[in-house]
């Protein structure tokens, strides 16, 4: 199962595909050196076939779920004793 992001969301690269297609109404093949191992960009929607499209410093591109991964905090809410769930507070 793919991974969900939130559009608007910022993802940094965690893996290089062999190419990356561009954002475009007609997506093109490109190297995948216009992208960066660790490089930061914001997602910008959601296409056919499991790619999220990325707006990196370079434009935007299409990627897989497996080549990205969220680098906001996205706390996991804690079960109290009484079973309420509460987010976890940063002290």
């Amino acid at each position: 199962m793919s991974k969900e992001f939130v559009i608007g969301s910022k993802v940094r690269v965690v893996a290089l595909p062999n190419y990356i297609k561009t954002a475009e109404p007609m997506p093109m093949l490109r190297p995948p050196d216009l992208i960066h191992l660790g490089e930061e960009g914001i997602v910008l929607d959601r296409r056919p076939g499991g790619y999220w499209g990325i707006r990196f410093a370079n434009g935007s591109f299409l990627l897989d779920s497996e080549y990205i991964e969220s680098i906001e905090d996205t706390a996991e809410p804690q079960a109290t004793d009484n079973g309420e769930q509460n987010p976890i507070s940063e002290n």
